[in-house]
């Protein structure tokens, strides 16, 4: 009986391992898909000021759309942005929630991902380091500046009235948590 039910549990725990393993594999094609997709329309070019900006119409992204790029330099990451904050959409990138702004709006960006798959060295980012989001009209860069952890049901970080630019980029904590975390590490970057 002992031997059956070791027998049982070794088969599980193959079991679970292997779609673990399925889950994060198809993860990565997904999101390699959306980055080969972005990088074909994305700008390198740095806007410094956006007064100078050719204005993208928001208006035609759709929940689902790829719209840019994320690049963390001090990774070496870059990581497709994807409009929305599904599941679906966190499988192949970093979320952009669907109500806050734009880069160059002068409003909050409101970026999440998954901490065990686009986010995995999230931890290692320091005050100072900068993100660049990369758009079709041109790539806007992001010096960190402050960091919180809120409780997960906490939306007090999401002011879509802001009037000043501040990407503020989320994802779970603690980092090492096995499971549904409680918490959200939030990293707030202004314009450089």
């Amino acid at each position: 009986m002992i031997k059956k039910l070791s027998i049982a549990f070794m088969i599980a725990g193959i079991l679970l391992l292997s779609y673990g393993g399925y889950q994060l594999y198809s993860s990565y094609l997904q999101e390699s898909k959306r980055l080969e997709e972005a990088n074909s329309f994305v700008s390198d070019e740095v806007i410094t000021e956006v007064e100078n900006v050719e204005q993208f119409n928001y208006d035609a992204v759709k929940e689902g759309d790829t719209i840019g790029v994320l690049y963390i330099p001090r990774l070496d990451r870059e990581i497709p942005i994807i409009e929305g904050t599904d599941e679906e959409e966190l499988t192949q990138g970093v979320g952009h929630y669907t109500g806050t702004g734009f880069p160059g709006e002068n409003r909050q960006i409101l970026l999440s991902g998954h901490r065990d798959t686009v986010f995995r060295q999230f931890g290692e980012l320091e005050h100072g380091d900068e993100f660049h989001v990369k758009m079709e009209h041109g790539t806007f860069i992001y010096e960190i500046h402050d960091h919180t952890i809120v409780p997960a049901d906490d939306t007090t970080v999401i002011d879509p009235s802001r009037t000043d630019e501040v990407l503020t980029v989320s994802t779970c904590y603690p980092f090492s948590y096995i499971g549904s975390a409680p918490d959200r590490y939030v990293l707030f970057a202004y314009p450089k």
